[in-house]
C-alpha cells in the first residue's frame, strides 16, 4: 500500500483541482489554490524533487481528476514472456504505456507492442485490471489503473524502438530485473498464472 503522506497529497491535488474547476467565487479559488500548493509542498518534502517539476507533473491538469490509464501487454511464446528493456532505467518491463485520446485499450496495446519489441500482434483477454497502489509499486503522484492484455503474436520480428534497448523472452523462474515502476514481479507472477489456467476470470483491484 501506499504512504498515507502520498494518499492525502493526491487527495488534496484531487479536492483542489475539481474546486479550481467547478469554483465561481473569487475566494474559493484562493483557497483551492492554497490547498494545491499545500499537496505539491508534501510531495516535494517527501521526494526531494523540486515544486516548479512537480507542479509541472502533478498539479497541472485541469477538470474533474480520475485516474490515469496505463496498457501492460501480456504476451507470451513457448511457456516464456515477452519483456523490453527500457532506456529509462535500465530494467525490464511489459511493453505498454499511457492509453492514448481516441485509441481503444486493444488498440493502444498493438501499438505499444510494435513500438517497443517489434512484433505485430492481436489482443486475446483482459487479464485485469490494478490499481497502482494496491501493489508493491515506487510511489507516484498519479492515481494509476493499470490494464494487464493479453495478445497472440500474429508477425513481425524481435526489434528495439526509440524508448527500448532489447527485447527479450523470459521464463517464469528466470526473470530479469523488473523495471517496478512499469510491472512488479507479483504482477508477473500473476500474468502466468493466466498461462497456465486461461480459463480463470479476469482479476481486478
Amino acid at each position: 500500500m501506499e504512504p498515507k503522506w502520498l494518499e492525502w497529497a493526491k487527495q488534496l491535488q484531487s479536492i483542489a483541482q475539481a474546486g479550481l474547476t467547478y469554483s465561481k467565487d473569487v475566494y474559493d479559488l484562493e483557497r483551492f489554490e492554497l490547498i494545491r500548493n499545500i499537496s505539491v509542498e508534501m510531495l516535494s518534502l517527501h521526494t526531494n524533487v523540486s515544486e516548479t517539476l512537480i507542479k509541472d507533473l502533478f498539479a497541472n491538469e485541469t477538470g474533474y481528476a480520475t485516474p490515469k490509464v496505463d496498457i501492460r501487454c501480456v504476451v507470451f511464446k513457448d511457456n516464456k514472456i515477452l519483456m523490453v528493456k527500457e532506456n529509462t532505467d535500465g530494467a525490464w518491463a511489459l511493453p505498454g504505456g499511457w492509453g492514448d485520446i481516441g485509441l481503444t485499450p486493444s488498440e493502444v496495446a498493438v501499438k505499444e507492442v510494435k513500438a517497443e519489441s517489434g512484433f505485430d500482434v492481436k489482443t486475446t483477454k483482459l487479464i485485469g485490471v490494478l490499481d497502482k497502489k494496491c501493489h508493491p509499486h515506487p510511489p507516484s503522484p498519479y492515481h494509476v489503473y493499470k490494464m494487464f492484455i493479453q495478445c497472440e503474436i500474429i508477425g513481425g520480428q524481435p526489434q528495439k524502438g526509440i524508448e527500448t534497448s532489447a527485447v527479450e523472452f523470459f521464463a517464469e523462474n528466470e526473470l530479469p530485473q523488473l523495471s517496478i515502476d512499469r510491472n512488479t514481479e507479483s504482477q508477473i507472477k500473476l500474468v502466468f498464472r493466466y498461462l497456465h489456467n486461461p480459463q480463470e476470470p479476469a482479476y481486478f483491484d
